[in-house]
């Protein structure tokens, strides 16, 4: 079967510029209104993407401060929003965020086996381990943990996730009104788990879905984020701003799972790509300067506040000037090098840093025609740079309408991009095996029965 460039469209209601809600093709509630997320979420059907991408926060974001506050500061918990659109979309999967550091893996494997089932088999788990002192505030503590402490405790969450998704084996459910047998119970099994984090007996009491269990995403790109998603990611996304870093970074991962006994090929690598999309050069231009001279300087500098990893308030700062040192951070430490390296490598003042990143956070940014464009994605995908793209569009829905009908069917003109999903569940449209339970190779021994 020829490789196909994987996509998914990460589409908050609000926008994904830092100023997209200002821009007057967008609506003002986007962020919280339903019948603006279905849109965007047909829309990105029509254009078969794999999958509508949700990232989550555990805090009220106001940018520069409550007085410079723009469209993020609220809006849908992405499990409970896509559990409402998937009966109403078919076909695209839906990749929802959840945090290992917050939510017990009981809770976490509950929700995600709903949602998989309520979308007979297209969900996802984007797994963050969530940064900044703000997020634990929320959580009964005063600062962060540790950067390590949050991977040690993820590495054991998914573990456990995992052990309770396959709670029930396949043909578990016999359902037979004849005899009154309406599970085999030699087929349920209890997870007995007891480690460093987490003691968790089980069974889930929710059974797998047409796909096994959901997709489980990854996106962190530091040392520990990268052994986290070697191990457990089966869809990495990631941010690069140009091809031989997104190249060493796909190679490093695939080596890593390789190492471990995984099948490569089994990973898909997705970097971050936020596209300005014109019919011709100049018209790509005119709507990325748009939206740039809408950014209200103290969301820019909340922004990067942000991204440098939440240890440096650049308020005060001569935004004509250049960034600062950042201390070292607890938080997302990957995300704060890259943006000290696109500081650097292109001389910005922090007005101009924050200029280039408020599309996209660190993501790549292109702007172009639609064939120019593609070439790029072309370059990346047969280069050893990528599996497929993590769409960002800069504001919605123009930004989301400009690709499915420019870009679109240029990949498909090229032969890069399906014409029709090729099945009906999100492992099958990625590409992905069929996740065997971990009990269905074993005798048929009860752990629910034993520990009677």
């Amino acid at each position: 079967m020829t490789r196909k460039i994987r996509l998914g469209a990460f589409l908050p209601g609000g926008g994904q510029h830092v100023a997209a809600w200002r821009h007057p093709d967008s609506p003002l509630d986007g962020a919280t209104n339903f019948a603006f997320h279905l849109q965007l979420a047909k829309t990105a059907a029509r254009g078969l993407f794999d999958a509508y991408f949700l990232a989550d926060g555990l805090t009220v974001s106001f940018g520069g401060g409550i007085e410079g506050g723009n469209a993020k500061v609220a809006g849908f918990e992405p499990v409970t929003l896509f559990s409402a659109l998937a009966p109403l979309v078919p076909d695209i999967g839906f990749i929802a965020t959840a945090s290992s550091t917050y939510e017990e893996p009981y809770t976490t494997a509950r929700k995600f086996a709903s949602l998989d089932l309520i979308s007979e088999g297209r969900a996802g788990w984007n797994v963050v381990t969530t940064t900044g002192d703000a997020s634990a505030q929320n959580f009964n503590l005063s600062v962060q943990p540790p950067h390590a402490a949050r991977y040690a405790r993820a590495h054991e969450h998914v573990e456990v996730v995992k052990k309770l998704w396959d709670s029930f084996e396949d043909d578990a459910f016999l359902r037979d009104r004849e005899t009154g047998r309406y599970f085999d119970p030699a087929k349920v099994h209890a997870a007995d788990h007891k480690g460093s984090h987490f003691q968790v007996k089980g069974p889930l009491n929710v059974s797998r879905s047409a796909q096994g269990h959901p997709v489980i995403v990854q996106a962190g790109q530091s040392e520990d984020g990268r052994d986290f998603a070697a191990t457990h990611a089966e869809v990495i996304f990631t941010a690069h701003q140009r091809k031989d870093t997104a190249q060493a970074f796909y190679a490093d991962i695939k080596a890593r799972a390789r190492a471990l006994g995984r099948d490569p090929d089994q990973i898909l690598v997705m970097p971050g790509v936020s596209p300005f999309i014109g019919r011709t050069q100049e018209e790509a231009q005119a709507k990325y300067d748009r939206l740039t001279a809408l950014i209200l300087p103290e969301d820019g500098v909340g922004l990067l506040n942000g991204l440098t990893g939440g240890t440096l308030d650049l308020r005060g700062y001569d935004l004509d000037g250049p960034l600062p040192p950042a201390p070292p951070t607890e938080g997302m430490k990957s995300r704060q090098a890259l943006i000290r390296q696109i500081a650097d490598e292109n001389n910005f003042t922090i007005r101009q840093l924050y200029q280039h990143v408020a599309s996209a956070r660190g993501h790549f940014t292109i702007l172009g025609t639609a064939e120019t464009i593609v070439d790029t994605l072309e370059d990346w995908f047969q280069d050893g740079a990528a599996d497929g793209f993590n769409i960002l569009p800069p504001w919605l829905p123009t930004g989301l309408d400009d690709f499915v009908d420019l870009v679109i069917p240029e990949l498909q003109r090229r032969g890069l991009c399906r014409t029709a999903y090729e099945g009906k569940t999100l492992r099958e449209n990625l590409g992905l095996p069929f996740p065997q339970n971990r009990w269905a190779a074993q005798a048929p021994v009860s752990k629910i029965l034993a520990a009677e």
